[in-house]
């Protein structure tokens, strides 16, 4: 009976599916790099971490956060992080220069940023042209809202040296520096737009917290916050990309799931710039351009190779391989080990 009670244990385990059967991580103890974390665009990230999702798969993820993802994605390049939990768009400009990254969880489909102007210094705007010659706060230059503004700025017959690019970081800084008139414009996300919002401080021009908005502005899906590492690391280390990617997935899954109060229970007191019915706005606003699962949309890279293309010559001209930016395949098996519940 006893042998009859093993064979049927291993014929059982056998059978089961690959994911289930978790092979060793390869590197347990990783440094994980994030241009502003407090941002509700790395909101999962943040969920992941306090409710101890990468601690459950066998993690001891350091975080290490930065002004903005331009910053988080030399400290990939420079060998001090393994993985970067920031923009899509990076993979496609790195690849550009001969560094592939990829991408292989999605936080975000659609980019949660807003482009808006300062009342205070600009009056009588009445149009993007009005931004020649002014001062543009953004999280950091080469960022993704940096990105962002050059692309609402090209649509409207400007360049980006058209205007003085500044960085003001995605916290009190960048508030303070709307609020005093040190910039014209702003191109951030929440908690900030909404801060300044319900403060009379800003004026919305572009915002693609609304899906269908960031569709129509980018001529499709545009995927956003994600985490991507180089191809070498997911290569040499597929158990660690998959701890991640199960983690992230649980958290892209229960944001859709959270109400407001339970969002705020979790986030650290910091993130909500010393105003909690701010910070429910905002997660009411952001909550919709969340991933429910991790997946990357089908046309997301060509929109992104597309919207890029728009303002930088180089890519342009460049031949991309979109199959090489993004991966589902991690993303897959975590929706199957942790299915919606």
């Amino acid at each position: 009976m006893q042998r009859r009670r093993f064979v049927a244990a291993a014929t059982a385990l056998i059978a089961m599916p690959a994911y289930a059967q978790a092979p060793a991580i390869e590197k347990p103890k990783l440094t994980l790099a994030v241009g502003g974390k407090n941002l509700l665009y790395y909101l999962p990230l943040t969920i992941a971490e306090s409710l101890g999702y990468f601690k459950a798969e066998g993690l001891e993820l350091t975080i290490a956060d930065f002004a903005g993802g331009s910053r988080a994605l030399q400290a990939l390049i420079g060998g001090s992080a393994d993985v970067v939990s920031g923009a899509f768009e990076h993979t496609i400009s790195m690849q550009v220069k001969g560094q592939p990254l990829r991408a292989f969880v999605l936080q975000g489909r659609a980019p949660q940023i807003v482009l808006g102007i300062n009342p205070k210094t600009l009056p009588h705007y009445k149009s993007v042209a009005d931004l020649k010659g002014k001062k543009l706060g953004v999280t950091a230059p080469g960022s993704s809202t940096n990105v962002l503004a050059n692309f609402v700025l090209a649509k409207a017959g400007l360049k980006p040296g058209d205007v003085a690019i500044i960085g003001v970081g995605a916290g009190s800084g960048a508030v303070a520096a709307m609020r005093s008139g040190q910039i014209d414009a702003i191109s951030n996300l929440d908690p900030v737009i909404t801060l300044l919002l319900r403060s009379g401080d800003l004026k919305i021009v572009s915002d693609t917290r609304v899906v269908a908005e960031s569709d129509k502005i980018f001529g499709g899906p545009m995927p956003a916050g994600c985490l991507y590492a180089t191809q070498g690391f997911i290569d040499k280390n597929p158990a660690t990309a998959q701890a991640l990617a199960n983690a992230i997935v649980r958290a892209d899954q229960w944001i859709q799931h959270a109400g407001a109060s339970e969002i705020i229970k979790v986030v650290p007191e910091s993130y909500l710039l010393g105003d909690r019915a701010v910070y429910v706005d905002a997660y009411l606003s952001a909550k919709g351009a969340l991933s429910g699962d991790g997946l990357f949309p089908a046309a997301g890279a060509e929109t992104a190779r597309r919207a890029l293309a728009s303002i930088d010559p180089e890519i342009a001209s460049a031949r991309i391989d979109l199959a090489a930016l993004y991966t589902n395949e991690f993303a897959q098996r975590a929706n199957a080990l942790y299915p919606k519940g």
